[in-house]
């Protein structure tokens, strides 16, 4: 089976660096193309639709490797595979019409949930089991199962979206919480799941060649919902159909989109906007106004994201083994450094910093104290 795992993954990346250049002349063709504006960082017109590239590559990889597949699929793996190919070519039409056309974002949330929906009702993909922090392993009632399973499917696809702000970013993400998955698929036997995002991993990889700073080509909504599809399914759903997995590591594993999409809805309410209006408030924006370069800002980010990967490893394998000693510590360093790094980043306001204040008065009293000694 590693000799699949490896065709698979050399196949993927070999396909992304050979279609890439092509969906790029296909993008002018048709008029995909990113006009640069007020909110955007790069100077000219950019073909988007990149994400047909990952896509196409990830396709033809998997039926490459799949006539070679020693091991039967089991029905619960097959209908996993089968909604994952289905919801993904959904996804991916409408984040490509989306590139050439523009659509609006009602019909694209109306698109996304009735993706969410035939993933649920046509393959019976849901969560199943849970895993709460203290609490033992316990099966999951369908009126709470199949709701939390369509807005994962729908928030997670949408969070990739909002860190596709600078050349290789989104992109980079995706590929470290994919690898970050395969490492635990691994750990935990889940063939299906491993394979799957080692496909991922070199179709994303491949595409960043032509992607990172200077970028000659964006993944558009194409490869941001793709991306962010694939994530949901992976990260959540494909763990919890053996149910060995803590509720939190999912959250973990999309760590960087998550907490720049909470950061921006609290930064809007304070500064009482709406809080779907689009701003420059953003992690990447933020670095950048700190004086980082785009290279720089693009490498620190990933550093966060590997960072919450090594969590999301940590709380995979203690919650295999029941250790919620060791959830609990790993929510207490994730939320500190969040809360830390935010303040310090300016990611809710210049002005909006109680735990760095806090530290500075203690420091202050230290201070008069030694001085009054």
């Amino acid at each position: 089976m590693w000799l699949i795992y490896i065709i698979g993954f050399a196949a993927s990346l070999g396909l992304a660096l050979g279609l890439t250049p092509l969906v790029k002349k296909f993008a002018f063709k048709v008029g995909a193309v990113d006009v640069p504006n007020a909110r955007k960082v790069h100077t000219r017109i950019m073909p988007r639709l990149g994400g047909l590239g990952i896509y196409l590559a990830f396709i033809v990889a998997f039926f490459i490797v799949l006539p070679f597949i020693p091991e039967t699929f089991s029905v619960r793996e097959a209908n996993f595979i089968k909604a994952f190919l289905v919801g993904g070519t959904m996804i991916l039409l409408l984040g490509a019409l989306d590139d050439r056309f523009d659509l609006s974002a009602k019909l694209k949330f109306l698109v996304q949930i009735a993706t969410a929906c035939v993933v649920v009702f046509g393959f019976d993909i849901k969560l199943e089991f849970a895993n709460i922090p203290f609490h033992s392993y316990s099966s999951v009632e369908s009126w709470i199962a199949i709701p939390f399973t369509i807005l994962w499917i729908v928030g997670v696809t949408n969070a990739i979206n909002l860190i596709d702000g600078l050349d290789g970013l989104a992109a980079g993400v995706s590929a470290i919480a994919i690898g970050t998955i395969a490492v635990m698929a691994f750990l935990m036997g889940n063939t299906v799941v491993a394979l799957l995002c080692l496909l991922l991993l070199g179709s994303i990889i491949g595409f960043l060649y032509f992607n990172f700073h200077p970028a000659k080509i964006f993944m558009g909504d194409s490869g941001a919902l793709f991306l962010g599809f694939s994530l949901a399914l992976l990260s959540l759903l494909g763990f919890k159909q053996i149910a060995i997995v803590s509720f939190l590591t999912p959250l973990i594993l999309i760590g960087v989109p998550l907490s720049d999409t909470l950061f921006a809805i609290v930064r809007r309410w304070v500064q009482k906007k709406p809080i779907f209006s689009p701003d420059k408030g953003h992690l990447h924006h933020c670095l950048r106004e700190l004086g980082f370069s785009h290279r720089q800002t693009v490498l620190i980010i990933y550093g966060i994201a590997a960072f919450f990967g090594v969590l999301a490893v940590i709380q995979s394998s203690a919650a295999m083994y029941n250790a919620n000693w060791v959830t609990f510590v790993v929510i207490c360093i994730m939320v500190f450094f969040l809360q830390i790094g935010a303040e310090v980043i300016g990611l809710i306001g210049k002005t909006k910093r109680p735990l760095l204040d806090f530290f500075a008065r203690l420091r202050m009293k230290a201070n008069a104290e030694r001085g009054s000694k």
